[in-house]
């Protein structure tokens, strides 16, 4: 019998949505160091178009522009790393909306925008990624982008819209562990803390420190890092890694 228990499974393509700037950008950035052809999906083709360039690796990358809630987009990711790599090994679900509103302020139209664009836009992608994973019948894997706010809500950043939305995401890690582990189908999660993006307003981001217990902010790289290592992890599946310098530990 083989031991496969140090194996670390090899990515030849990567799909990255949300992947043009912050941490989808920079986890392509990663798949590509680490000699991958990735796929980028976004909203703006534009800013696709120019993160691609940046990466400096065309013959290795890709792009998609379009809403992850169409089921065009995934099907559109799908058939374009089939067209240009041959291949599918792993998605990122990273693209996703975040912002802070109290609970009874928060509209309709509002909740339906989170709901639609981080769990529905998750699920939808992964189906078509699914679809072209059994087909290929070696397995693969997934790794979702969630947020610690789903295990530590804090008084002073009301965000329950996307909160929710996020904790949908979780939900579907562990179910679709379970149900794809016949296929050889990984499912895991990434749960990010507080990380320097554009998100957070630069340098102003450094204030939030001290709610985790290293006392500092994490960086984008960190989060490629926990992402990397899910995605060629063969013996790790349905798991949620925190990345939060002890966040939800600290509870602070």
């Amino acid at each position: 019998m083989t031991d496969t228990s140090t194996a670390r499974v090899p990515v030849t393509t990567a799909l990255v949505t949300g992947a043009s700037s912050g941490i989808g950008l920079d986890i392509a950035r990663a798949f590509l160091a680490d000699g991958a052809a990735v796929v980028l999906g976004g909203r703006d083709a534009g800013r696709l178009e120019r993160a691609a360039a940046g990466l400096g690796h065309p013959e290795r990358t890709a792009w998609v522009a379009g809403d992850i809630a169409d089921p065009r987009t995934g099907e559109a990711l799908v058939a374009t790393a089939l067209e240009r790599f041959g291949r599918i090994d792993v998605l990122v679900n990273n693209a996703g909306t975040f912002a802070s509103k109290p609970f009874t302020e928060v509209t309709e139209e509002e909740l339906d925008g989170f709901l639609t664009g981080n769990l529905k836009g998750t699920y939808l992608t992964t189906q078509a990624v699914v679809r072209a994973l059994r087909a290929q019948g070696e397995g693969g894997s997934i790794v979702n982008i969630g947020t610690v706010l789903v295990d530590h809500g804090l008084a002073g950043f009301p965000a329950s819209a996307p909160v929710v939305s996020k904790a949908g995401v979780h939900a579907l890690t562990t179910s679709l562990a379970a149900e794809l582990a016949a296929d050889g189908i990984r499912v895991n999660l990434v749960s990010p803390g507080i990380i320097r993006t554009p998100l957070h307003g630069g340098s102003e981001v450094d204030a939030f420190g001290g709610l985790a217990l290293l006392n500092r902010v994490g960086e984008v790289s960190e989060i490629s890092e926990a992402v990397l290592y899910l995605a060629g992890a063969a013996f790790v599946t349905g798991h949620a890694l925190r990345v939060d310098g002890g966040h939800v530990t600290g509870r602070p």
